[in-house]
């Protein structure tokens, strides 16, 4: 049976009819249909949330896995995610969970219910653990839990990190963001065409939602690069320039592709990642490549070269001490060291 709430973010027209205004889609729901994330309902004219507090994945994961490199280096947050998603990126990664909604469980992937308390316990476990991480699939359509939750969590002194494509409306992201302490957001590409034809969605309003986050609270970003469709230096040139001219201090993580859902390229060239960090390097002080096995997953003084944070078989911290290098005394974007 589903633990069904109220939605927020919506309003009632004509006809039974609903407008959803959580994100930027701005679905116009029927009586009886599901919004585009697959997990918003109308029934007789009131907009429900079908997947409040229902949980696909959990995991205490490695702050550097969300990734957030920049942001408690070495701690441990407990991970949790649901189903559904605004997005339909070809490459999607979870697409088991974000591709699905609550009423199509039972093929690949069952949904439990926890406890506030349970939560919180296993954070209170774990001494490294500084608090919970909304990810694996889209946070944004589990908008009323991930709200309530966010404000307990604070409450009880822990931290918030959201990892999310960054669809969201002006609305709903003044209304969480209060309450969140760092966000990974997704620049899947940048132009319009690779978001409209790719992923389903629009790169202004990402833009919009890094800008926002940028003011109030650590975040960081991150770019799938898939081969023949944003791997050309132009465009990363452009996000590069974008990023610096609100501070060249964010970081970026270049990840490399691999095939995935409806998305059979063969996997993302190493030299290209090599060649795309060159150029982001040019604007940004903090550059980063994952899903392969480099030094540029390591942190360096962007000032005198020294290294801070070596990331391999563990986390290591060098030459940096109260957020300062201790080489040069280059102040430094690392929360929590």
């Amino acid at each position: 049976m589903d633990r069904l709430k109220e939605a927020m973010h919506y309003e009632k027209i004509e006809g039974g009819n609903v407008i959803c205004s959580l994100c930027p889609h701005g679905c116009t729901i029927a009586p009886g249909k599901f919004g585009i994330c697959r997990v918003r309902n109308n029934i007789e004219g009131t907009l429900y949330t079908h997947n409040y507090g229902k949980i696909s994945s959990i995991a205490m994961d490695p702050m550097e896995k969300k990734p957030l490199y920049h942001f408690f280096p070495g701690s441990f947050i407990l991970s949790i995610g649901t189903v559904g998603c605004n997005f339909r990126c070809s490459f999607c990664q979870n697409y088991q969970i974000a591709q699905r909604g609550v009423v199509e469980q039972g093929r690949g992937y069952s949904l439990y219910e926890a406890s506030e308390d349970y939560l919180l316990n296993l954070c209170r476990k774990d001494e490294e653990c500084i608090g919970v991480a909304y990810t694996y699939n889209e946070p944004t359509v589990w908008f009323e839990y991930v709200y309530d939750m966010a404000k307990l969590i604070r409450s009880e002194g822990y931290k918030n990190v959201l990892i999310t494509n960054g669809y969201i409306s002006v609305n709903a992201l003044s209304e969480l963001l209060p309450y969140i302490d760092a966000m990974n957001i997704d620049v899947k590409g940048f132009t319009e065409e690779y978001y409209r034809n790719v992923c389903g969605g629009s790169l202004e309003h990402v833009k919009r939602t890094v800008e926002a986050a940028a003011a109030e609270c650590h975040i960081e970003i991150t770019t799938l690069i898939v081969p023949g469709h944003n791997d050309s230096e132009k465009e990363m040139r452009e996000l590069s320039k974008w990023l610096s001219s609100i501070s060249p201090s964010i970081p970026l993580h270049l990840s490399r592709y691999f095939p995935k859902y409806k998305m059979e390229e063969q996997p993302t060239p190493e030299q290209t990642l090599i060649d795309l960090k060159k150029v982001a390097d040019s604007y940004l002080e903090y550059v980063y490549i994952g899903n392969m096995q480099s030094e540029a997953a390591n942190t360096y003084c962007p000032q005198c070269g020294a290294l801070l944070i070596r990331r391999r078989r563990g986390i290591f911290i060098e030459h940096l001490d109260d957020g300062l290098c201790t080489k040069c005394g280059k102040v430094i974007n690392i929360a929590g060291v």
